[in-house]
């Protein structure tokens, strides 16, 4: 890079953003895909087909409908919203993250964060503007509810974010813990529930008692995460100042039509959810049975395992050899140390990764 460039860099982009790396997404082709908690299941055969010609009547040639009342009304009949709340469409949740830290970015805000947690609502938020605070969970993966509370009222947080389940740690919350923080919280609370599907616990009832409270769901995490369709439930007066800031047609035609023919289907791709939890439970006994393997608990579709000290990165990049993408957590935080994330995949693929781990470990 030249001087000349390199200076007129510092003096336009702003410093906290040449600060960040961006979230590096590795190549997968030829690889067992085990890093980014995808369905690893395809449309059911019967289905393809049907699918695609729901597709040839779309017209490329004109914008998608900005606010698709048949697609919101089925999300919304399909998740049990609550009477009185609203859905937001967003392309993917992390579109509709970035909304919120956008539109709640005042000079010296805040957003609260217990981590390790999905390392996405760091990085927004920083391009945002937000000031990040970050409370370290538990050494069993809980949140350190003292230490939560206190956060809450030295730092008056405008937002705090809870994924529940949580990434990468794979657990639900307390149910109480969870309502203390919603009760103390000052600003925004905004509950992620993109593993609802494999944990089965929601707080979306909650709304009709926290004005404050937003639920995040997304479609990525059972079967359709190429579509890129997530939805923000809560109440009127906060999707409808976060819909001022969102760009116009956000959701492409495609995804709609896919996205409405799927919850007509919804049964099918329940079906694959509960196959992937019963390859949960397999996967689980099958790695806690490899010496020196410490497989924790999870209600998602995925698990964190941790390794003999010092042994991760080796181990990843033997998998990787092997042609098993996992993904290594180690030395993204303290709590993460030796550890991996490993999405269930199918049959095949998860009794592959017990084999190779067997053999490396």
């Amino acid at each position: 890079m030249s001087a000349d460039r390199g200076s007129r860099i510092e003096a336009l982009v702003r410093p906290q953003i040449r600060a960040l790396q961006a979230y590096h997404v590795p190549p997968a082709a030829d690889l067992i895909k085990l890093d980014a908690m995808e369905n690893p299941f395809p449309w059911p055969g019967d289905l393809a087909p049907v699918w695609a010609e729901c597709l040839r009547g779309v017209a490329l040639n004109r914008y998608p409908s900005p606010h698709p009342p048949e697609l919101i009304s089925a999300l919304a009949r399909q998740a049990g919203v609550p009477p009185g709340c609203e859905l937001l469409l967003g392309n993917g949740s992390d579109e509709l993250i970035q909304l919120i830290d956008l539109c709640l970015a005042r000079p010296g805000a805040k957003v609260l964060l217990p981590t390790p947690t999905f390392s996405m609502y760091s990085l927004i938020a920083r391009v945002a503007g937000l000031d990040v605070v970050e409370v370290p969970l538990r050494a069993d993966f809980s949140l350190d509810l003292p230490a939560m509370l206190t956060a809450i009222e030295q730092q008056q947080p405008a937002l705090i974010y809870l994924a529940c389940p949580n990434n990468p740690t794979a657990r639900l919350f307390d149910v109480a813990d969870l309502r203390a923080v919603i009760e103390a919280a000052p600003g925004l609370v905004v509950v992620d529930e993109a593993y609802f599907p494999f944990a089965g616990r929601s707080v979306l009832p909650w709304l009709l008692e926290f004005e404050h409270l937003l639920v995040l769901r997304t479609l990525s995490k059972v079967g359709l995460a190429g579509l890129r369709l997530g939805y923000l439930v809560g109440h009127a007066v906060w999707l409808h100042e976060f819909d001022k800031a969102r760009l116009p047609y956000n959701i492409s035609t495609l995804t709609q039509v896919s996205a409405r023919f799927a919850l007509e289907h919804a049964g099918r791709l329940a079906q694959q959810a509960e196959q992937l939890r019963a390859q949960r439970r397999w996967l689980a006994d099958a790695l806690r049975a490899v010496p020196q393997i410490e497989v924790f608990p999870s209600d998602t579709n995925f698990m964190l395992v941790r390794l003999p000290a010092g042994r991760a990165p080796a181990v990843h990049e033997e998998l990787l050899r092997a042609g098993i993408l996992v993904k290594s957590v180690h030395g993204s935080h303290p709590l993460l140390a030796d550890s991996l994330r490993v999405t269930v995949g199918t049959p095949i693929e998860n009794q592959a990764l017990v084999n190779a781990l067997g053999t490396l470990i």
